[in-house]
């Protein structure tokens, strides 16, 4: 469990001390046992958090891979809810289907499966965290990388009708977007939460020393970054991918405390 203080210049005064949990590339594929990550849901209950954020990767190819874990995650709690958006991994790009049709019902499956697991999946779109009147704006994009990676998120529909001086925290799966375009856009948005890269589950990862060979491909990889005024936070990732284990670069469960 990471623990991180984030300032904003004009957080609500409802929302100081606000608690959000953010988990990442489940690739729950990987796995094949629901029971044994039963300890990270505890973790995450424990933490009492007030919102939990998934940023994407549920599965590694296919919707089904997620369906034996649905009533572990269910059980996920959080006051105002749980919301997510997609990864690359979850539009079934990696499997050869047989029509597009088949390809789009696996999303569609998914994103059904990942509601029954109580979570509600955000498609370039928002949602209004309310507290005593004051409005925190949750923000979540479809996936954008470079390409080959899809660049399906568009980040002006998920603003539409968001007030241009409202706290914004923005979840956008693959880090490459936020240099690519939040950064460079007109609109404040306070903080990204991504993913994605996984630290490549290899590298060093202490708290003077941070290299990981994702880092030519990835400059920003893990923990929290500031550029031109608006903060990335990329999580190291939940699950695995490829190599069934990390090399001192461990799994991460993010608890972010909003000041």
């Amino acid at each position: 469990m990471r623990r991180v203080r984030i300032n904003f210049a004009n957080l609500p005064k409802s929302f100081k001390g606000y608690k959000i949990v953010q988990i990442s590339d489940v690739h729950s594929g990987s796995f094949s046992d629901p029971g044994k990550l039963e300890h990270a849901i505890n973790l995450i209950n424990e933490q009492n958090p007030d919102l939990v954020l998934f940023t994407g990767d549920m599965v590694n190819n296919v919707a089904d891979e997620f369906k034996p874990f649905i009533s572990l995650f269910s059980k996920i709690k959080a006051k105002d809810g749980k919301l997510a958006v997609l990864g690359n991994h979850d539009y079934g790009d990696y499997v050869s289907w047989t029509s597009l049709d088949e390809k789009k019902k696996n999303l569609d499956t998914l994103i059904e499966y990942e509601r029954q697991a109580g979570f509600d999946m955000l498609r370039n779109e928002h949602r209004i965290i309310e507290k005593n009147g004051e409005k925190l704006y949750i923000l979540g994009v479809e996936n954008w990388g470079l390409k080959p990676f899809p660049q399906f998120g568009r980040l002006d529909d998920a603003l539409k009708d968001v007030p241009k001086d409202a706290t914004k925290i923005l979840m956008s799966h693959d880090p490459t977007h936020f240099d690519y375009v939040v950064k460079k856009h007109p609109t404040d948005i306070h903080l990204t939460l991504s993913g994605h890269t996984h630290g490549m589950q290899f590298g060093l990862d202490l708290k003077n020393i941070k290299w990981s060979p994702v880092q030519y491909k990835y400059p920003k990889w893990a923990d929290l970054y500031e550029s031109e005024g608006k903060m990335l936070y990329v999580n190291r990732g939940f699950g695995v991918l490829g190599y069934p284990g990390r090399v001192g670069v461990l799994p991460e469960i993010t608890l972010f405390e909003l000041a």
